[in-house]
């Protein structure tokens, strides 16, 4: 498996640098016969290539089996004429990353926030109300006068029914329950053609229980029960925002995973951003883009029916779960190690 690796800014070299570590013992114990190439996105792209994410390395990422990005200053770009563009974005957008798969799931040894629970967010990727992607050319997002700003949201039957699938099969493999997650009481047309597009679809899968809430309520739900989901399905923004609540509720942000995945592409990033007030201080949660980096191989070995990658990635899906429960881990999730320390303690786990 050929894999492009970018670290980012602000904590990406170091949660990056740990994630790369064990890969390496995941690679050696399973013989992946993992090849890893890195090179530079956010600012380090922008001194050495003059661009936060250039064009030859969108065409890398084409070619890859995989993709792990590390966060990116992305509030820091400003200007797209002097390269300063959002690297997650150009990614999604070129490689066709339409699904975001963002679990959340409890672990032993740590302290438990709503009780015991395992969902699962797949949010749209590429469209909603994100003006950086949701157009053809030029942006959604305009400044009509210095005192009126307009935004336009994209919502298309093609799009709705893409990420609808992707969650209804992954329901399949779960507890076959699917909610819709929307504001049609207000959106009537964008997020009614979203519910009748996720239902027309889940009609392929009767085994699925479908059920839809308002995502206003829908935050009081996951904070009060959890329990009560398996998989969410939703468009680009209210999924953006659900996933970081659950991520927390799980314990920490720090271990908030997720898949980009298309139909030719897959890419690990980390659901957080680049911290830049703890950077370099070892003190980052590495556990995120390491629970990243396990769904691509998982991902990989789906689609190639490769067992030795969906073991490999079980098995660091384990030696996470260990590490929390032996207090292995970052102080935010209970733990009293640094960033490399946690990664040491995860490849010790995974190479036993």
């Amino acid at each position: 498996m050929n894999l492009l690796v970018l670290a980012g800014d602000g904590i990406g070299p170091e949660i990056t640098a740990t994630t790369l570590s064990v890969l390496r013992v995941a690679s050696e114990r399973f013989a992946l016969g993992l090849r890893i190439e890195e090179a530079p996105v956010g600012h380090a792209g922008l001194r050495e290539l003059g661009s936060t994410i250039h064009p030859d390395i969108v065409e890398k990422a084409r070619k890859a089996d995989g993709v792990v990005l590390g966060p990116t200053s992305t509030f820091e770009f400003k200007d797209p004429a002097r390269g300063e563009l959002n690297p997650s974005m150009m990614l999604r957008k070129s490689l066709d990353l339409f699904a975001n798969i963002r679990p959340a799931r409890t672990y032993p040894g740590f302290h438990l926030r709503c009780g015991e629970f395992d969902l699962v967010v797949a949010r749209e990727n590429t469209e909603g109300f994100y003006a950086d992607r949701n157009m053809e050319a030029g942006s959604g997002e305009m400044l009509v006068t210095k005192d009126v700003a307009v935004s336009m949201r994209r919502i298309t039957r093609t799009c709705s029914e893409r990420i609808a699938r992707a969650a209804c099969e992954l329901a399949m493999t779960r507890r076959k329950h699917v909610t819709i997650v929307h504001k049609a009481n207000v959106l009537k047309v964008t997020d009614g053609l979203f519910i009748e597009a996720c239902r027309q679809v889940a009609k392929e899968f009767p085994a699925v229980t479908v059920d839809d809430v308002i995502v206003d309520a829908m935050m009081a739900h996951v904070v009060r029960n959890p329990q009560r989901f398996d998989v969410i399905v939703t468009s680009n923004m209210y999924g953006d925002i659900l996933s970081d609540l659950t991520a927390e509720l799980s314990g920490s942000l720090g271990m908030a995973a997720s898949l980009n995945a298309g139909t030719d592409h897959g890419m690990a990033q980390a659901a957080h951003g680049s911290a830049p007030d703890i950077a370099g201080k070892n003190v980052a949660n590495p556990l995120s883009l390491i629970l990243s980096a396990a769904m691509l191989l998982a991902w990989h070995g789906r689609r190639r029916k490769t067992n030795s990658f969906e073991a490999a990635a079980g098995a660091i899906e384990k030696a996470v779960e260990t590490a929390i429960a032996a207090k292995e881990s970052t102080t935010d999730v209970g733990g009293r190690l640094g960033t490399r320390e946690t990664g040491d303690a995860v490849a010790a786990r995974l190479r036993a």
